[in-house]
């Protein structure tokens, strides 16, 4: 019993060591830039984009956008949404659906893989929970704004702002921003830069979604 505590105190313990200095350091790159220029190289392609934005620089537009399509329970969940959850499992075979926050897409980009398991799975909900512990909620979506994947390479607000649409993230409008969100889901399919006529209704949609939450007000208590 006591070695079983020693070894969970140890694992704890080089946890805290792995999620919490990114609390103030801004992460030079994440698991999923790795396996994407590695990807790149292996192909002859071009390098992965990215570059870090400060939170203040980031278009509020962008914030609240990537919230009302990923995760519109952010500001009060503690790390998963239970409910989203039991609707995935619930129609796992009539209506696929992710039930991921956008705490849980941090720890996965930042120190996982993309490949699913139970054992990713497992390694996911305790980096969640540190991350939750660790960082504020700001904090959180700062470090998703930089690290998620809009584009085929293109990783984080500035970089797809620029690639995409060709301009800073800071500038971006709402229209504009909901584009970006609705291609999360899947970045190497659906394009910003020459929307599909889905794309282009699911932004629409995230626009109404946006405007449902209270605009951008939705976040002024993170």
């Amino acid at each position: 019993m006591w070695l079983l505590f020693n070894v969970v105190a140890l694992v704890g313990l080089l946890g805290v060591v792995l999620v919490l200095p990114w609390r103030w350091i801004a992460p030079p790159t994440t698991a999923f830039m790795v396996r994407a220029q590695l990807d790149a190289k292996g192909a002859g392609n071009a390098t992965v984009h990215h570059r870090w934005l400060p939170w203040e620089e980031i278009s509020p537009q962008l914030a609240i956008a990537v919230v009302a399509a990923e995760d519109q329970k952010f500001p009060s969940h503690h790390g998963f949404d239970f409910e989203s959850i039991s609707k995935a499992v619930r129609d796992r075979f009539s209506r696929p659906r992710g039930a991921s926050t956008i705490s849980q897409q941090v720890a996965k980009n930042l120190f996982l893989w993309r490949e699913r398991s139970f054992f990713r799975k497992g390694l996911e909900a305790c980096l969640t929970v540190l991350i939750e512990g660790l960082w504020p909620k700001r904090r959180i979506l700062e470090i998703y704004l930089n690290v998620a994947e809009f584009g085929p390479g293109v990783f984080g607000a500035d970089a797809a702002s620029e690639v995409l649409l060709g301009k800073r993230a800071g500038q971006l409008t709402l229209p504009e921003a909901a584009l970006l969100a609705a291609a999360l889901p899947s970045p190497g399919r659906m394009s910003p830069a020459h929307p599909s006529d889905y794309l282009r209704k699911r932004a629409i949609e995230i626009e109404d979604e946006v405007r449902n939450l209270g605009g951008t007000d939705y976040l002024i208590d993170l």
